[in-house]
Parts: structure tokens; C-alpha cells; sequence
């Protein structure tokens, strides 16, 4: 098995949930062999599903979610993953938090990927669905190119 990546937002139903998928999708379509998970800093949205706006856009790019119910991160995750990417500055502190610390230095933002230090804004409160789905998309190809993926 190749890197184990795990994403981050606050509730697992948007950004984190969306950078999973497509990154799984990159993946597939490349050959590359990475484990993707993602997970919240909160648990508002436990055992919830992906956000019907954030499906449905995955959905018309042919990228099937279904099953995916959010979860939160736990301490344990540190461990269980190579990178911890979160997607803005609120949940790097969350992460940090949850995990005691970053003492391997697995944690980054998406954007860090694509050489940006900026946040990938939450569709749930801007509404720019398409604008989080180009964000994912760039860090998301950055990752595997980063990771040797080709």
C-alpha cells in the first residue's frame, strides 16, 4: 500500500468528503496506489452524508460517494496516516489539538501542496461549490505529483 492520506474539515460533509473522493479518482486513473480517508475536527455532522450540492457535483463528474458518512478525527489518526491535510487554518488547530502536537510534521493545508498558504474556503458558508471543487482539484493533482504519482 502506498501513502496514507487523510483530509480535514470541520464536518466532514463538504471539502474534506470531496478532496477524498476526487483524490481516490486521481488515484484510480493514474495507477497510483494511496489510501484516502477524511474526517471532521467536530462531531455537528457525525454519521451524516456528503452534503447533496457537494454529491451532487461529484456525481457529474462521475465520482460515486455513496456510503460515505462523516466521521471525526481521532487521536489515533496521527498515527494511522503519512499526511494530515487540512483545508484552513481553524482546522489545523483543531487537528493539532485532537493529535497533542505535530512532532512528525504530517500536517499540512491542501493548498500548501500547490505552494499557496491559503485556506480552500467552505462551500457551506460561501455557496461557491465550483470554486472548492477547482481548489480540491489542483491540491488533489499537486499531492500526487508531489507523491511521485505520475
Amino acid at each position: 500500500m502506498g501513502k496514507k492520506i487523510l483530509f480535514v474539515c470541520h464536518g466532514n460533509i463538504c471539502r474534506s468528503a470531496m478532496a477524498e473522493f476526487v483524490l481516490r479518482d486521481m488515484a484510480r486513473r493514474r495507477g497510483a496506489e494511496i489510501y484516502v480517508e477524511s474526517a471532521g475536527t467536530s462531531a455537528e455532522e457525525l454519521g451524516n452524508p456528503v452534503y447533496p450540492p457537494v454529491r451532487r457535483l461529484l456525481s457529474e463528474h462521475g465520482i460515486d460517494c455513496r456510503g460515505k458518512t462523516a466521521r471525526r478525527m481521532e487521536r489515533g489518526d496521527y498515527a494511522r496516516f503519512d499526511h494530515l491535510i487540512g483545508m484552513d487554518e481553524t482546522n489545523m488547530r483543531g487537528m493539532l489539538r485532537i493529535c497533542g502536537g505535530d512532532p512528525e510534521g504530517k500536517m499540512s493545508l491542501l493548498m500548501d501542496w500547490c505552494g499557496e498558504r491559503r485556506e480552500v474556503d467552505d462551500p457551506w458558508y460561501t455557496r461557491d461549490f465550483n470554486g472548492c471543487w477547482e481548489d480540491v482539484n489542483r491540491g488533489c493533482r499537486a499531492i500526487l505529483d508531489a507523491l511521485g504519482a505520475r
